[in-house]
């Protein structure tokens, strides 16, 4: 059972489960352990998929995890 992989959609119901299904930046980066600062620059770097609502970056849980590569084969770059 350890040696199984995280699909992407058990991890959107166990992992994020407290969190609504598009986060806003200061989520994220609670989620992530980071600084709103980095969280910016993941954003700026496009190494985080969002949408740009208005002013405002908003990011669906499943870009968060694509980002973590869970879910994902080994031949995803």
């Amino acid at each position: 059972m350890a040696n199984e992989k995280l699909s992407q959609e058990k991890a959107y119901r166990i992992m994020l489960k407290g969190y609504p299904d598009v986060l806003d930046m200061k989520q994220m980066c609670k989620i992530l352990g980071i600084s709103l600062k980095t969280g910016y620059s993941l954003i700026q770097e496009n190494k985080i998929e969002c949408l740009k609502v208005g002013r405002a970056y908003k990011i669906p849980k499943p870009f968060l995890l694509s980002y973590l590569r869970i879910g994902h084969g080994s031949d995803r770059e």
